[in-house]
């Protein structure tokens, strides 16, 4: 199996800034975003979504124009980015929330997603921990 090519990923002018953009072959513009916590600079939180007016701001929607694969690999290909310009960061936290039809008690979709992808963008060094059933804790291992 060959490999997925990532979208075409437009960085922040300024490297702090911490949001980057790309747009896939349908047209649809994703945004990543990376927060830093108040109690803790080091921990990331990393949100993404859809930010064309279409889909009316909701950023979790799900599109289904068959992208899913290059836009995860490309969202990979972004935390790798922001972790080699942000080498001290010691917390990444993914949030995956439950579609309208998800039962709370069990992991997300979005989450069980996340989990296929995290290992290539996370080696040996980092822990996952599962808070919740749509959070994901990557720390680093001192």
């Amino acid at each position: 199996m060959g490999s997925v090519e990532e979208y075409n990923i437009i960085a922040p002018a300024i490297k702090t800034a911490g949001v980057y953009y790309f747009n896939t072959d349908n047209d649809i513009h994703y945004e990543v975003r990376f927060g830093r916590r108040q109690d803790n600079i080091l921990h990331a939180t990393i949100v993404f979504g859809v930010t064309n007016d279409e889909f009316e701001g909701e950023e979790y929607t799900v599109t289904n124009k068959g992208e899913l694969y290059r836009v995860m690999t490309t969202i990979v290909k972004v935390v790798k980015i922001f972790m080699a310009e942000h080498p001290k960061m010691l917390i990444y936290e993914f949030t995956g929330l439950a579609k309208d039809n998800e039962p709370e008690d069990k992991l997300t979709s979005r989450i069980n997603l996340y989990k296929r992808y995290l290992p290539r963008i996370f080696d040996k060094y980092w822990k996952f921990e599962y808070l919740r059933e749509n959070t994901i804790i990557v720390t680093r291992i001192k």
